[in-house]
């Protein structure tokens, strides 16, 4: 896969350019940038599958170089320090990123899910963008991964969410299932502020969907549309 770095601290370019060596090296780094400007005349000229994106830069952000290619198809991973409002951002847009100093181990599973992504991204940046502009407002929906594309969906219309080992089962509104190539813990983490419960180390639940709970058989609850 061809990448592209836009970085405007030379060092932390090249500490990523050296990690990437080393730890990805099915990466192949086309061309590196040090401001939006240089960045869009760079992707004039080439199409990458991958941008390792740092979000403030020299002459603005990462965003308005979005901004300049809304149909942008390249995989964005973002790079950013560690704000805590920037951080609930890129959870709840699904969106990658990586922290300064950028971790081995991160940047391995970040490029494994580029990898594996084929759908557009469009949606959940604009999510993200909406969530970092608003840090003070929660957010109403939620990116979901899974295998092959990012789904958006409304908070308030996800019933419960269900632990698969690594991974979680999400159960909709509409009868939707979706599997989430995500542990149950980061949702539970995310979501608690939506009023969702962890009734069971397996089961996370939407208070406004639970109607009972039943103490038999080692207990079991009901929802408006399902038992378990």
């Amino acid at each position: 896969m061809t990448a592209i770095i836009v970085e405007d601290m030379v060092q932390a370019l090249e500490v990523l350019q050296a990690e990437l060596d080393t730890h990805c090296p099915e990466i192949n780094i086309i061309g590196t940038a040090d401001s939006v400007v240089n960045a869009a005349k760079l992707l004039r000229q080439i199409k990458p599958d991958i941008i390792f994106l740092d979000i403030l830069l020299g002459d603005g952000t990462g965003f308005d170089l979005l901004e300049i290619f809304p149909e942008i198809t390249s995989r964005i991973i973002f790079i950013t320090a560690s704000e805590e409002y920037a951080i609930r951002a890129f959870k709840f847009s699904a969106i990658d990123y990586l922290l300064k100093p950028v971790e081995p181990q991160q940047l391995k599973e970040a490029v494994q899910r580029a990898q594996k992504q084929i759908a557009s991204q469009q949606e959940s940046l604009e999510l993200l963008k909406e969530t970092i502009r608003k840090p003070d407002t929660l957010p109403d929906r939620l990116s979901l991964h899974t295998q092959e594309k990012i789904l958006v969906v409304t908070i308030s219309d996800i019933i419960r969410c269900e632990a698969d080992g690594n991974n979680t089962w999400f159960f909709l509104k509409s009868g939707e299932k979706i599997l989430v190539t995500r542990t149950l813990k980061q949702f539970d983490l995310l979501l608690e502020k939506h009023q969702f419960l962890r009734v069971h180390q397996s089961h996370l639940v939407n208070l406004d969907y639970l109607q009972e709970f039943i103490k038999k058989d080692g207990g079991s609850y009901q929802s408006s549309r399902s038992r378990w």
